[in-house]
Formats: C-alpha cells, structure tokens, sequence
C-alpha cells in the first residue's frame, strides 16, 4: 500500500514536471532589432535581416570568393581563420590567391533574424540572396563547419549551379538519413543522445530549457574538457580559443537564443526533403571540386559514418585528420590545408585516410 507521503510526493513531482514543461515567458523575441546593431547587414526578400563580416582581401581585388557556414552555438565572428593569420605563410596565400571571405550569422543566431519559416531548403537559399546583394558573382565557394553542414548540404541539393566548389568540415550526420544502414547505427551511443534530445525539443522544450539552464549543471568549461565529447588535441585547442560563447548558462537564459538553438538541433537531425546521398555529382567534369574533412578521433561525428558517407559519392575527395577531434578547424595548418585542396586541388599526403574506405 502507498503511502500518504510517497503520494504527496509523487504529486509534487509531477507538478514541478508539469512546469517544466510549460514554456517560459520569452525574454526576448529572439529579433535583431531588441539590441543595438553593430554589424553590416542585407535585408532578404522576406522583410529579414542577415548579418554578415568580410576578411581577407578586398572584395573587388578577389579571385576566389569563400562563404563560410558556422555551426551550433557558433556566430560569423567565429575564429576559422584565427590560429592561421598569426603565420606570414598563411597570410601570404590569402594574398597571393586573392581570396575574400564571407561570414555570415544563420536564421536566428548573433544578428540575423529568426525565420519563422525555417527549413533545411531556406538555408541554401539565403546564402544565395547573400551572395547575389553582396554581388559575389555567378559562382562562390562554401565551407560548411560542423553543424553548418546541413546549410552546405542544402546548397549541393538546391543551388549546385551557383557553386565553384565545396567543404564539409566535420560536417554532422544525420541519423534519419535512409542510406545509412542500421548495422553501422544502431550501437552508436550519439544516436540515442540525438533521439532523446529531438523528443525534448518537440514535446517538452520548456523542460529542455528548465533542465540546460540549472545552476548545478557543469559549467561549459567543464563540458569543454570533458573526454566524453573532445580528444586531447581537442582540449588543447579549447585553451586558445573563446569556445562556444552561446552555449553558456547565462545566454541559454535568453528565449531567443535557446529557442534558435533548439530549432537548428531539430533540422539539422529532424526529417530533410532529401538524403545527401542521392545526389549526383553537380561536376561531372571536375571531381575534385567537393571535400569531406574528418578528425579520426571525432567523439562528436563518429569516422567509421564519414567514411560510409565519402564512400557512397566517390566523386566527393576525402580526407582525414590522424590526430583530429571535432575541432580541426582550429588546428594550425589545417585551414591551409582546406583551402589548398579546395582551391589548387592539392592533396597533402597527411591528410589521407589512415585506412581504404570500406563499406560496412
């Protein structure tokens, strides 16, 4: 028989269940417009506004056009550049192959607008109008980083015309996918992590928000450290660089940003139009013009699903960090790699898979 207090218990516990559960009042409409803009913007077709930063050479003096697609909790303000220019050797390619760079800040995040009508199709899309009012010309490249994937993956689907060539790095993926076998998933830890996750976001985003905003949780820096998710290499990085300023406690109190946050998670893992790998290769002619580019010790984006994804577009040129966690972008000579590969179609050696790309 139950007790009176395990009953007055139970109940107490499904009431604070219940609240969290209810959405907070929103802090903010997650709009660009409640803080002063400091950025350069475009306003879109539909009435938004993206928020975009330029480096590199002038746009005018350019031979080569780069837009690079962040990733979660990430901003145009993130350092892909960053431990390279500090190298003259660097800087000396950026010059001597005139390359421009353009960041920007996707749907929702830094100073861009949320887009009500957000899906994996609209982002290829609003790279394009970017492209077209910055006047970037008939063809550009797009380097897509981590979460940033799904982005560089709907322009391959949407907009292949418009692109000179292509980078993945690290580039997420996606368990519904219908090509992947269940034989190569179905032990991956991360897809239950992905499972659970897309169901708080959908049918409890208030108890998602209660329990990611708690004073007891971790503290970012901790999760930063933490073996589960980065390999030493990783963590050795994490110490030069301003990590992941949008998924602290205190800006994940902020509606807006939870909300952006938790709206890219569910399209970036949630049903796509498409499966990436059905698409044929947009230059049959150049088969050298699209990259995959993998840590071999990624705890986020298991390697053995890389390879399967490489593995059936042959015609996509793979390459693998030895030593590489999730955060080879930051790595010194990592980015120079990328860009070489992408624009002089050179293979460092380094860089090849440790072992032949098999299919499971």
């Amino acid at each position: 028989m139950v007790s009176k207090a395990a009953v007055v218990l139970l109940v107490g516990l499904l009431g604070m269940v219940y609240q969290a559960t209810q959405l907070p009042p929103p802090q903010s409409n997650g709009s660009a417009e409640d803080s002063p803009v400091t950025s350069s913007r475009i306003r879109l077709k539909d009435g938004r506004y993206l928020a975009y930063k330029e480096r590199g050479v002038p746009k005018e003096n350019a031979r080569h056009k780069i837009i690079i697609v962040h990733g979660l909790g990430s901003s145009k303000e993130m350092n892909f550049l960053a431990p390279q220019v500090r190298t003259s050797i660097f800087q000396e390619l950026i010059d001597d192959l005139g390359i421009y760079f353009l960041l920007f800040d996707r749907a929702g995040y830094g100073e861009s607008d949320p887009d009500p009508k957000h899906t994996v199709k609209s982002e290829a899309f609003d790279i394009q109008e970017l492209a077209d009012q910055l006047q970037l010309g008939s063809k550009f490249y797009v380097i897509g980083v981590s979460m940033g994937s799904y982005s560089t993956w709907s322009c391959l689907k949407y907009i292949p015309d418009r692109l000179a060539g292509v980078a993945f790095v690290v580039p997420v993926v996606n368990y519904r996918w219908p090509s992947l076998p269940d034989s190569l998933i179905r032990e991956d830890y991360r897809r239950k992590l992905v499972q659970w996750s897309i169901w708080f976001a959908n049918h409890a985003p208030g108890l998602l928000y209660w329990w990611a905003t708690q004073k007891w949780l971790p503290s970012t820096s901790v999760l930063e450290r933490n073996p589960l998710f980065f390999n030493e290499r990783d963590i050795d990085t994490l110490k030069t660089i301003s990590g992941f300023p949008m998924l602290t406690q205190d800006k994940l109190r902020e509606q807006g940003v939870f909300d952006t946050l938790r709206r890219d998670f569910m399209l970036a893992f949630g049903k796509w139009e498409f499966d990436p790998m059905g698409i044929t290769n947009p230059y049959p002619k150049n088969e050298s013009s699209v990259h995959i580019w993998q840590g071999y010790e990624d705890k986020v984006v298991p390697v053995q699903l890389q390879r399967f994804v490489s593995g059936k577009l042959p015609w996509i040129r793979y390459h693998e960090v030895p030593d590489g966690g999730h955060l080879i972008v930051h790595y010194n000579g990592v980015s120079e790699a990328i860009l070489r590969a992408l624009l002089l179609r050179e293979e460092a050696v380094l860089y090849r898979p440790r072992k032949s790309r098999v299919l499971p």
